[in-house]
């Protein structure tokens, strides 16, 4: 269960179709589910990145971002989860992640899911969707996890299929966001094939470990999308510091 003051301020929503799955406290200290977490020092940040993404998608009436890295281990899936309890906890706000990283999904591990079915499953078989959601413990949050790996993400992310899904995910709420958690930029077509799917990227590069040249070209791919702006994870500096959010 969460310890987290924001969201025992609202009642409970009962999910009768939703499988629900509570992370620990220990899970979510080892996993860095830092908005889960009691005084964590690392909230405010997350606080701070969704006032400020929810200002430009209120603005520009977007319902969907793609969080995206460079390359791989840069924190993207860590980035998603924390801003996704962060903007579920708007009581006016609901968040479906979709872990559309079919290379090597990782969702589902950062909140400690044993997933059950995931996305390929969808794309593979007649799975309906309510079979693939979980609640992860967090009020108005559900996760659409993978399950399996695949080397051709890029031919399943393109299927008419995954279209028709990502249709019906954006129709059922008004009030709904998705974050689709995407593989690296730099190792796969995967984001240009499904930039159609999303309104706009948040990038996430890491302290020390990305390049000038990585980032340029990251830039470079999402030209054709709109830009949330840039996380810098990892940072090497004092906690209050640790996620720099520049907004264009």
């Amino acid at each position: 269960m969460t310890n987290y003051n924001e969201q025992q301020a609202y009642p409970s929503i009962q999910y009768t179709r939703t499988r629900k799955v509570k992370a620990t406290p220990e899970l979510m200290r080892e996993r860095r589910l830092v908005m889960g977490l009691r005084n964590d020092p690392h909230a405010n940040v997350f606080r701070q990145l969704r006032t400020d993404v929810l200002k430009q998608m209120r603005e520009k009436e977007w319902t969907s971002i793609a969080v995206v890295a460079p390359t791989a281990a840069c924190g993207k899936t860590f980035v998603t989860a924390n801003l996704a309890i962060a903007i579920a906890m708007e009581v006016n706000q609901t968040v479906l992640i979709v872990d559309a990283d079919l290379r090597n999904p990782r969702v589902g591990w950062q909140f400690g899911l044993d997933v059950e079915k995931g996305l390929l499953d969808y794309l593979h078989s007649e799975v309906p969707v309510e079979d693939m959601l979980v609640n992860p413990g967090f009020d108005r949050l559900v996760v659409l996890p993978g399950r399996h790996t695949t080397n051709a993400s890029s031919e399943l992310l393109s299927l008419p299929k995954m279209n028709t899904l990502v249709d019906e995910l954006k129709s059922r709420y008004e009030s709904r966001i998705i974050l689709f958690d995407l593989p690296p930029l730099l190792s796969s077509d995967d984001a240009v094939l499904f930039m159609n799917q999303f309104d706009a990227a948040l990038l996430v590069i890491e302290d020390g470990k990305t390049t000038p040249d990585e980032v340029r070209q990251s830039l470079s791919i999402l030209e054709e999308t709109n830009f949330a702006g840039m996380v810098l994870n990892k940072s090497r500096g004092k906690v209050n510091k640790s996620y720099q959010y520049p907004i264009d």
